[in-house]
């Protein structure tokens, strides 16, 4: 009768061990849904792995070490290949437009203060070359710097 109880008490422990591993990896994906920054999602992982161990019968030991071996091989693994893929490019440069395209100098550009403006493509810029141009000078965008474009004189 006691080994019966015993079982019974062991096989519901078991059960209840699982049971809360999953309620972890519930939680720990909707988390990830709602708040999605890939972190959570490696703990329902984790979650997963040590509430298959607890269904198996092993001990929270064993059941602790498995969820943090799951984790951290998953989280080391898999995290930088899912942002660098899910992650896309950003925010594109407005800059990127302009690279190469002619344009003229509305304000002088001194490259002492870095200071001056050019119309490109019809929008001003902010601008500045490694010598002087004069109002009025035509140039070309070779690269920029933020929102500030680098020009040379053509």
């Amino acid at each position: 009768m006691i080994w019966m109880l015993w079982q019974f008490l062991s096989n519901w422990a078991s059960e209840m061990s699982a049971l809360t591993w999953l309620a972890v990896a519930f939680i720990a994906a909707i988390l990830e849904v709602t708040i999605p920054h890939f972190g959570s999602a490696f703990v329902s992982a984790g979650a997963i792995a040590a509430a298959a161990v607890a269904y198996l019968g092993f001990g929270p030991a064993a059941q602790l070490i498995t969820f943090i071996v799951v984790l951290t091989v998953s989280l080391v693994t898999l995290r930088s290949g899912l942002v660098a893929r899910l992650g896309g490019r950003g925010v594109p440069s407005r800059t990127d437009q302009v690279i190469g395209r002619a344009g003229i100098v509305t304000h002088d550009i001194d490259p002492a203060t870095g200071t001056g403006r050019v119309n490109v493509g019809g929008e001003d810029w902010a601008a500045r070359s490694a010598g002087p141009l004069a109002a009025g000078s035509k140039i070309r965008v070779v690269g920029a710097d933020g929102i500030v474009l680098e020009v040379t004189g053509t």
